[in-house]
């Protein structure tokens, strides 16, 4: 296996190229060596059955791996019952969406913390998340996989030890890490090869070998202030990082193949094109 490379969601220079519907997208991103996908559904679940198996037909006849975006509004560990019994039907609509498309990956944003502290919210927040995998489980969607996200702000729920406490709940379970989001949360501390080594190697001490190498994973240069994550900027940018190719040559080096979904500011095809060079050892 080798790790696979996509956007999430589409680009400019997707519709600069003429593209009208999502539908284009598998047949364009295979145009340029592009092997996944992430469909966005960040302001709900919205696609329709038909559209979504007619996605799953053409990312199979392309061969691009589709995962989804789970909801925004998800909150794992809301003080409000209601908002956490709405997170896990987010999650069940987002599985049944993934499968009509062929994939088995939804990520899943933790959310705030609910004013709790960070222990307790984890908590919570893991007693929500193993409701979900139960409602998935129930309905014959075990197959999915949730990914928590690690998160970018600082006050947000979702660092990676708490995704990891998250992952460690079932071993179906898989984290999404999101190399922007922990290096603007750490204010620039994920940004060196030993840094990113030094994550690689939590990875599998604590996933074990199988889903220590086959992660999900964003990419995207992220400004950042003293509260972390500010905005989503592109591969040129030369003051944030993180810098992906020190991450691309221990990916490579040490044969992993987790997902790299980009999530550029309106050049996450482009960037995940150079995502892709960078782990095939090109220069970029």
């Amino acid at each position: 296996m080798t790790a696979k490379f996509g956007p999430a969601g589409n680009s400019e220079s997707f519709y600069a190229a003429g593209n009208k519907a999502t539908l284009q997208a598998p047949a364009w991103l295979h145009s340029l060596g592009l092997t996944a996908y992430e469909y966005q559904c960040g302001r709900g679940v919205r696609v329709t059955e038909e559209t979504a198996r007619a996605m799953g037909e053409e990312a199979k006849r392309y061969d691009v791996q589709m995962s989804l975006h789970a909801p925004y509004f998800i909150s794992l560990a809301s003080a409000e019952p209601e908002k956490r019994d709405n997170s896990i039907r987010y999650i069940l609509e987002s599985a049944r969406a993934v499968v009509q498309m062929g994939g088995e990956r939804i990520v899943v944003h933790p959310g705030g913390l609910g004013g709790l502290s960070r222990a307790d919210a984890t908590t919570l927040a893991s007693q929500t998340l193993r409701r979900a995998q139960e409602a998935l489980d129930s309905e014959g969607l075990s197959q999915v996989r949730i990914c928590p996200e690690t998160m970018g702000k600082i006050n947000q729920l979702g660092d990676l030890d708490e995704v990891l406490q998250f992952c460690a709940l079932d071993e179906r379970f898989l984290p999404c890490v999101d190399f922007g989001h922990l290096n603007s949360r750490t204010l620039g501390g994920l940004n060196t090869e030993e840094a990113f080594a030094a994550l690689l190697d939590r990875l599998h001490n604590e996933l074990g070998a199988e889903r220590g190498a086959m992660f999900h994973a964003h990419f995207s240069k992220i400004e950042y202030t003293k509260g972390g994550e500010k905005r989503h900027l592109t591969f040129e940018d030369t003051v944030y990082g993180p810098e992906p190719a020190p991450l691309m040559k221990l990916i490579r080096e040490r044969g992993l193949c987790p997902t790299f979904i980009c999530e550029s500011d309106g050049t996450q095809a482009e960037d995940a094109a150079t995502l892709h060079a960078l782990y095939r050892g090109e220069e970029r």
